[in-house]
């Protein structure tokens, strides 16, 4: 009765996410902290992002928090990203998940981005030749995920976000809230829904926002005087995936005490839509083959909605494609192992973007 009630509530949430958060390629450009897009992690950029409704462990915090809920107890991973190579700007990732009683996960990551150094440019000064500065760009994620029974588990986390330049500014935070739904034998059905980036707009502040002009006073007297530019507040970028997977074993043995089914080879296939509240919809979908969780290997493809393959139309860097492969070290007799992890996604006008990440899961 729990899983009916749960489910109906969760398709009366997709029905109106829907017609509040549909795609509106006219409001492209009017959300600021586009940097919360990113997907700071390495697997589920191998898959193209198409595993909303597989992902688990500090991976999901991107995708789909629910899939928080099934770290196995502590679960460390650090990722490098080079962002858009030719750009010079990297993308450094920290994260840390720790099982918390029987049903209970609690995650937090830590996301920095790194732009160089910039020349200062002025109007009197348009060559530069006064100095640089480097933009700061930091995500902060801490979240909860829980698993209601064999079937159902949820999550919800706050993402506080941080962007600053020279002399300008700004703070906010989001939320971010997901459920995972399992069926099938050994668990081989998946699916996934999950809200991102809802929260408050942000504002701008500093003194770059505002400027010194010269007035008079009554007596004639000139003064220098402050003031601030009319500023206005940007909305987040917020989303909703839609993801399901379906796991694929390959001469499937099933263990005559616990029913369980395990095999040497697995193929997972795994399919999502995004839908953006200020750009294009996207659909993905995504491949992976495991052998004995030593080794995956994967790939994905993205499609915009109204753009398919057509290249002049796409408003992504990206074209599309995404490949992966990961390789999995076991650590003794407790369950404890190392993971090696890469990614790379083909862009169009620059050479790619590159991921690195290591796991470490006690």
């Amino acid at each position: 009765m729990k899983k009916l009630k749960l489910s109906i509530i969760l398709v009366m949430t997709l029905g109106y996410s829907i017609n509040v958060m549909g795609g509106n390629e006219d409001r492209a450009g009017e959300a600021g902290a586009s940097q919360i897009l990113i997907n700071p992690w390495t697997q589920s950029v191998g898959w193209g992002g198409a595993n909303t409704a597989s992902v688990t462990g500090l991976e999901a915090m991107s995708l789909n928090i629910a899939g928080l809920a099934f770290t196995r107890k502590t679960e460390v991973l650090v990722n490098h990203k080079r962002y858009l190579v030719g750009s010079d700007v990297a993308i450094n990732t920290f994260g840390l998940a720790q099982r918390v009683g029987e049903t209970g996960v609690i995650g937090i990551s830590i996301m920095s981005m790194s732009f160089g150094d910039i020349e200062i440019t002025e109007v009197d000064l348009p060559e530069g030749g006064v100095g640089t500065f480097s933009p700061k760009y930091t995500n902060i994620d801490i979240g909860f995920a829980k698993t209601f029974s064999n079937s159902i588990s949820g999550g919800l986390s706050l993402k506080i976000i941080s962007e600053a330049i020279a002399n300008v500014s700004s703070r906010g935070y989001a939320f971010d809230a997901g459920i995972r739904y399992v069926t099938g034998d050994n668990d081989q059905i998946k699916f996934g829904i999950a809200l991102k980036n809802v929260g408050p707009t942000m504002r701008p502040t500093g003194d770059g926002v505002s400027f010194t002009t010269e007035e008079e006073n009554a007596n004639g007297n000139a003064y220098l005087t402050t003031k601030d530019h009319r500023v206005e507040d940007f909305q987040l970028p917020s989303l909703l995936n839609i993801g399901a997977s379906y796991d694929f074993y390959i001469s499937p043995k099933v263990d005559t005490t616990s029913k369980e089914i395990s095999a040497d080879h697995r193929i997972t296939l795994a399919g999502n839509f995004t839908s953006n509240s200020f750009t294009k919809d996207q659909y993905r979908i995504g491949l992976e083959y495991g052998f004995r969780n030593l080794f995956m290997l994967r790939g994905g493809y993205v499609l915009e909605q109204n753009t398919w393959f057509d290249s002049e139309k796409r408003t992504s860097a990206y074209t599309g494609p995404a490949f992966g492969a990961s390789f999995i070290a076991p650590l003794g007799k407790k369950g404890t192992t190392f993971g090696f992890h890469y990614a790379y996604q083909m862009t169009e006008n620059f050479s790619g973007t590159h991921s690195i990440g290591i796991k470490l899961d006690l």
